[in-house]
């Protein structure tokens, strides 16, 4: 199967008619044509943005947190809450048979 890149308007115009421009572009590249054309983001879609960068820039893993426990488990002080264990383990197998037997 062969991909056709090409687009047509329905106003007749070529696929780039250089009114168009990467999202990378700086906005200075405007400024010096002498077009006049702005494009502004909403406040919705800009905080968007940020939250994306911010989720990309946090560590999956707390590196402080796992070198504390290493350390607490090395020096012997690292205790396990048994009876929060067993809930989790009981709680997740409840998840696993309602997912097998669907919603009741």
């Amino acid at each position: 199967m062969k991909i056709d890149n090409s687009v047509k308007s329905a106003a007749g115009l070529p696929p780039n008619d250089g009114r168009t421009r990467s999202a990378k572009e700086s906005p200075k590249a405007d400024s010096a044509s002498g077009s006049g054309e702005k494009v502004e983001l909403s406040s919705l879609s800009a905080r968007l943005q940020q939250m994306e960068e911010t989720i990309a820039n946090t560590p999956v893993v707390d590196s402080a947190k796992v070198d504390e426990i290493k350390q607490a488990i090395t020096e012997g002080r690292f205790k396990v809450d048994t009876d929060k264990v067993a809930d989790g383990l009981i709680e997740s197998v409840r998840q696993m048979l309602r997912a097998q037997t669907g919603p009741a």
